[in-house]
């Protein structure tokens, strides 16, 4: 399990490209499930148009985002889809990391029923709503502590090359002005079993 030390540094993009191949593991409702992740985004606090804590804004939705890295922060989009943030740096800097998209490694007969599916696609973990219902968070999730919560995240010592790696802005922050070039997104182009055999 990632120590509180990950979490706390200052950096949040270089957490945010460092959480490629990390293991996000839930421990909801009875069902163990663990994935690899594989497409996070960066939000970077006060200074960053895109952030829900921008210029300091602070609400009882967005206060998570205030606590110690280490913490879930989990938000409703348009009233439907539960997105997952791990919340990085010291008690006060509000910044976090969207977790994007991910890649089933045990537990997928779960994320299946959560999903609604019957067979495992690209499209199961594929896009941070999918993901976080796959794994079943949801906003009652957050304010929990990452290191003794439902909600934790390993390190299985999956390295991924800078060369699979794809960087590039946010997705749906258009309103955000030149923050949304921000190049804070990071995707690996790599596929599991290729991973898995090369670690």
């Amino acid at each position: 399990m990632l120590g509180r030390d990950f979490y706390l540094r200052d950096d949040v993009v270089t957490i945010s490209r460092e959480l490629l191949g990390k293991v996000l593991c839930t421990g909801i409702d009875g069902a163990l499930t663990r994935a690899m992740i594989t497409e996070t985004e960066a939000y970077a606090g006060v200074g960053d148009k895109a952030s829900h804590a921008y210029g300091g804004r602070r609400t009882r939705r967005t206060e998570p985002m205030f606590s110690e890295g280490g913490t879930a922060y989990v938000y409703l989009c348009y009233g439907i889809h539960h997105l997952f943030n791990v919340v990085t740096n010291s008690v006060g800097t509000p910044h976090a990391v969207l977790l994007r998209a991910g890649e089933p490694l045990s537990g997928t007969e779960w994320m299946l029923q959560r999903r609604k599916k019957t067979t495992v696609d690209r499209s199961l973990l594929a896009g941070p709503g999918s993901l976080a219902r796959a794994m079943g968070i949801t906003t009652h999730h957050t304010g929990c502590s990452l290191l003794d919560g439902p909600i934790w995240i390993e390190d299985h010592g999956i390295g991924i090359d800078d060369d699979a790696v794809t960087v590039g802005p946010r997705v749906g922050v258009d309103y955000a002005g030149d923050d949304a070039l921000q190049p804070y997104r990071f995707r690996t182009t790599a596929d599991l079993p290729t991973l898995l055999a090369m670690n």
